[in-house]
């Protein structure tokens, strides 16, 4: 019985006790974090800071490294690695509502009434796009999207109902709506480059709700860098046979 009480009390206050979050370097790295690693380490061999050798050896690393942290280390020693630290130590912050000139009306108009619509996959987004939800649910899943502008306004209206905004992680997010009786949530998130896009969710939540948020593990790319990659992986596979 002394056990079984005991064991409640630590089961207690190991909850009580405050979770540590994992340091930057302990994440698990994404695909997109290793791409990243190899373009620094392709300019490196185009530069002469790495013999062929010395590229080879650390790309076969980069592919089958697993952690943030251990990517880090095939590019400590270059000056490229450094720079990108820098920018992401001295990017300003994004302005809290937009300084470019939106224009009034829509690009693109997203409406659920008493149903569900999304917005998804790989299209252009335009500088405006209004989302409604009337008794029923919009989602806008910008991971995927190419941005040809630097700052993008959602105006999400929500009455009874829901709609989702999920941005690139590498992005900025502002929210400069609010709620009617009704939940407005959305992340501010500063991306750590200071040419990345904004995407800015306005509106009202009336007896409803509006979120944004970042959807973990998506970066905004250029289609063509996606290509260009697809081109990589498949002649580091040729090479290795």
């Amino acid at each position: 019985m002394d056990l079984q009480k005991h064991a409640q009390q630590s089961d207690t206050a190991s909850d009580a006790a405050p979770r540590v979050a994992p340091r930057v370097s302990e994440l698990r790295a994404s695909d997109a974090d290793r791409d990243r690693i190899a373009d620094i380490l392709r300019e490196a061999l185009a530069e002469g800071r790495l013999t062929a050798e010395e590229h080879s050896e650390r790309v076969e690393g980069v592919l089958s490294a697993k952690t943030v942290g251990e990517l880090d280390v095939f590019i400590r020693d270059l000056p490229a690695a450094h720079q990108e630290h820098a920018t992401r130590a001295y990017a300003s912050p994004a302005p809290s509502r937009p300084t470019d000139a939106i224009p009034h009306n829509p690009d693109d108009n997203v409406v659920a009434v008493f149903s569900a619509a999304t917005r998804k996959g790989r299209f252009r987004a335009g500088r405006r796009i209004h989302a409604y939800a009337i008794f029923g649910s919009v989602e806008i899943d910008l991971s995927e999207a190419l941005f040809e502008y630097r700052q993008v306004v959602i105006k999400a209206i929500s009455v009874f109902g829901s709609v989702e905004v999920r941005v690139p992680e590498n992005v900025s997010l502002r929210g400069t709506g609010g709620g009617v009786l009704g939940d407005f949530d959305v992340d501010s998130l500063d991306a750590a480059e200071t040419d990345a896009p904004v995407v800015y969710v306005d509106g009202w939540a009336v007896l409803g709700s509006v979120e944004g948020r970042p959807k973990r593990g998506s970066l905004v790319a250029d289609i063509l860098d996606r290509v260009q990659h697809k081109v990589d992986r498949s002649l580091r596979k040729h090479l290795d046979r």
